[in-house]
């Protein structure tokens, strides 16, 4: 074997050996009802390429913002119809002003709600900002309350920075007081926000897991949001303490018979690294997602 050949495959059993090794199933019993995701984030096609692109992979579905002009509202629904997929929809606004911020996120879940075409699989919400006061915050969760028992469709608030869950001390006093709160779980925002991998924090972690509805599957480390690429053994102990997360949450909704959705979400700069200067990033954000979506459909299937 030449120098070349032998640098590439170490390098391919040092990437893949620490991931591989949750591609394997650890429930029995009755087939889970599993729909993965891919994000859009960092696409820059059409939404029909796009979609292809996601089918072509295997993926069940897309988690999108949802569009306010209504000709890719046409054009989305189009793409889903054609390629069979399934939609969960990003809500959220970026407005600082309290009123207005709550108007255009309220306004959106109620146009998703009203649309006569392809029912979202849940709805996630981006929800206000982390500045408002505890009184703004509740206000979104006492809106998504009823809207969702009205609808029938799911909707989770995202724990993401610089949102109203971007906290785990301060989500955890919003879930002691709100029942109904669901969440999108995310805790590789939490990972970062907090300079840990949360092993200090177990009482929010474990309200939140029970409280999961759906699963941002980014895996964060103590000083960033997201690792450079999941499957490198350095990135070993981060992984491990987020498969562990997951499986929580998948078991609680299995147990519940609960359907399991789950995006892949890793992200392109600046959450991907790159190299300085070439802005070169370290790895590709397209096939890691792809990676991640196969390790999690023979974890969870």
């Amino acid at each position: 074997m030449n120098r070349r050949k032998f640098i590439q495959s170490t390098m391919a059993t040092t990437l893949f050996s620490s991931l591989e090794s949750y591609a394997k199933p650890i429930f029995t019993g009755n087939q889970t009802d599993l729909q993965i995701l891919a994000t859009d984030w960092g696409y820059e096609g059409s939404v029909d390429s796009f979609c292809s692109k996601v089918k072509a992979a295997q993926y069940d579905g897309v988690e999108l913002w949802w569009p306010n002009d209504e000709k890719k509202r046409d054009e989305l629904f189009e793409a889903l119809k054609k390629y069979n997929l399934s939609i969960g929809f990003l809500v959220g606004s970026g407005n600082n002003d309290f009123n207005k911020n709550l108007f255009e996120f309220s306004k959106n879940i109620d146009s998703i709600i009203q649309s006569k075409n392809q029912k979202p699989l849940y709805i996630n919400c981006h929800s206000g900002k982390d500045f408002f006061n505890t009184e703004q915050g509740q206000a979104f969760f006492d809106f998504t309350s009823i809207a969702s028992k009205s609808s029938g469709i799911p909707i989770y608030h995202e724990t993401h920075r610089s949102r109203i869950l971007y906290a785990a001390p301060i989500a955890k006093r919003f879930m002691e007081t709100n029942p109904d709160l669901r969440l999108t779980c995310d805790l590789s925002h939490w990972c970062c926000v907090h300079e840990s991998l949360l092993e200090n924090q177990p009482e929010a972690v474990n309200l939140a897991i029970e409280r999961a509805g759906h699963i941002h599957a980014r895996i964060g480390h103590e000083e960033g949001p997201q690792v450079s690429d999941p499957r490198a053994s350095e990135w070993a102990n981060a992984v491990k303490v987020h498969f562990d997360w997951w499986d929580r949450i998948v078991a609680n909704r299995k147990k519940n018979g609960e359907r399991v959705t789950i995006l892949t979400e890793f992200g392109p700069p600046n959450y991907m690294p790159t190299l300085p200067y070439s802005q070169q990033v370290v790895a590709n954000q397209w096939d890691i997602n792809v990676y991640m979506m196969k390790i999690l459909r023979e974890r969870y299937k």
